[in-house]
């Protein structure tokens, strides 16, 4: 009796087992590519959105915010005014796509710097998990990527300053099972702290960057600068060029080079038409 009651519930149990599993294969791809079609169209409203965010931010004047540097000393955004900076936000927990951002943005920076000079413009990495970004944090990771350097400043701030300042930014991000998400930008900012560019990607073209740079750098006349040395920039604009073969800038002299042959073989054109002409004028006499 007890054998018989046995085999009759493993017999329904496989029953059902059998019935849900039928279930499952003819009705789950259905459930699944629904499911699938909502999150896709879910993400790629939510990047839609933060890459609106992002270009909307562009031409806005930045506010005074107050920071802590990675020593604990406060600074405001106020103190890098007066040059070109780029705005760079990471989270410190993050192990692979925030690093090599850095990585790479560092790259990059060292090819502006060789272009434009070691003091044309500061980089800004700022934690934007203000609890848990700290200072000593952020020292660990500038260090840990090799960007504890001169012109670099690891900042961090308290939640609602990072709340506004990422607002101001157009920088949008949120939690994910993962840490965070959020769309990769540098941005880069005029002297007087207006958002001029937004360049994304974990990489990206060399010249997305150094372009907005050399445009700020040089083509823009300081109000302390000195007329010879407006031009001088105007020049320095003008003559360098982007060598795709060794993804750099570089000056190019040919410019001067071709302009003093063509300047010299102007001259010797006006030298002969003049001397044929005291010539003539001669024999006439």
């Amino acid at each position: 009796m007890l054998s018989s009651k046995f085999f009759s519930m493993k017999f329904g149990c496989h029953t059902f087992l059998f019935f849900k599993t039928l279930a499952v294969l003819l009705f789950a791809p259905g459930l699944y590519a629904i499911e699938s079609s909502s999150s896709d169209t879910v993400q790629k409203f939510q990047y839609q959105s933060a890459l609106q965010s992002s270009q909307d931010a562009i031409g806005r004047v930045l506010s005074k915010h107050y920071l802590m540097d990675d020593n604990g000393k406060g600074l405001t955004t106020n103190y890098f005014l007066g040059k070109p900076f780029i705005i760079s936000m990471i989270y410190t927990s993050c192990y692979h796509t925030c690093p090599m951002t850095i990585r790479y943005l560092s790259n990059v920076v060292e090819k502006a710097r060789n272009t434009l000079g070691e003091d044309s413009f500061s980089v800004l990495v700022i934690g934007f998990d203000g609890q848990f970004d700290t200072p000593q944090r952020m020292k660990y990771f500038a260090k840990k990527q090799g960007i504890n350097k001169k012109g670099w400043y690891s900042l961090s701030a308290d939640p609602d300053t990072i709340a506004a300042l990422t607002k101001e930014l157009g920088f949008v991000y949120f939690t994910s099972p993962n840490g965070f998400d959020h769309l990769v930008q540098a941005t880069i900012l005029d002297g007087e702290g207006e958002i001029f560019r937004q360049v994304y990607g974990e990489t990206f073209d060399t010249q997305l960057l150094i372009e907005p740079l050399l445009d700020l750098v040089l083509d823009r006349p300081k109000s302390t600068q000195s007329f010879v040395s407006t031009v001088i920039d105007k020049v320095r604009l003008f003559c360098t060029n982007y060598d795709p073969r060794t993804d750099s800038y570089r000056f190019d002299y040919s410019l001067f080079i071709g302009m003093f042959i063509g300047f010299t073989i102007i001259l010797m054109i006006l030298f002969f038409i003049v001397r044929e002409y005291r010539a003539h004028d001669l024999i006439k006499r």
